[in-house]
């Protein structure tokens, strides 16, 4: 059912060798393997009668390559706040990697060393739903899976740590959007492929 309200489609960048093998993937720059290719051109077929007012990306090569191969990097504006966690000292570990070293860790609530808090993410992930916000209208967002589950917590005025029950898939389309107003922010669609 559509929706008489503005809709943020959210969608996570095609796969990499590093998020097929389960590898933490913050600021290195992958890109997309040929199969994280080829879901980028069929994200561009779902997507292709949806009228945006505004298209934004993460700086990430994966999330530039995977708007670009939807249709969409001609007008992708990119938005170094959409970037994906910067996992610091965990950046190309997998997470039984980590946890071998640090049993119990979680990224939700424990942040990585070297790298990005949990508050510094949910403070990035404030600032661009208030710049969603403020466009006042449909906005596709190519990022990464553990920055678009804090976007999405914080969207629905939950806890950064919350992004922790959100899974996303690569290539996948989520829809952030309103219920009976613009004061019910509401999870809309999620992961679908």
């Amino acid at each position: 059912m559509a929706s008489s309200y503005p809709e943020i489609t959210l969608v996570r960048h095609g796969e990499t060798e590093w998020s097929a093998s389960g590898k933490h993937t913050g600021r290195s720059d992958i890109p997309l393997n040929a199969k994280g290719e080829d879901a980028a051109l069929g994200l561009g077929e779902r997507l292709r009668d949806r009228r945006f007012a505004a298209v934004w990306s993460s700086p990430s090569m994966r999330a530039r390559r995977t708007a670009e191969l939807a249709g969409f990097g001609a007008v992708a504006e990119v938005k170094p706040d959409l970037a994906e966690w910067d996992y610091g000292a965990y950046e190309g570990l997998k997470t039984a990697e980590i946890l071998s070293a640090r049993p119990g860790w979680s990224l939700f609530r424990d942040g990585c060393p070297d790298g990005e808090s949990v508050a510094a993410a949910q403070a990035r992930a404030d600032l661009v739903v208030a710049a969603l916000r403020a466009v006042g209208g449909n906005v596709l967002v190519f990022s990464s899976a553990h920055f678009l589950r804090t976007l999405t917590a914080r969207w629905l005025g939950l806890a950064a740590a919350d992004g922790a029950l959100f899974v996303l898939e690569t290539a996948s389309l989520s829809v952030l959007g309103y219920e009976h107003d613009m004061s019910e922010p509401v999870l809309r669609r999620w992961n679908d492929t």
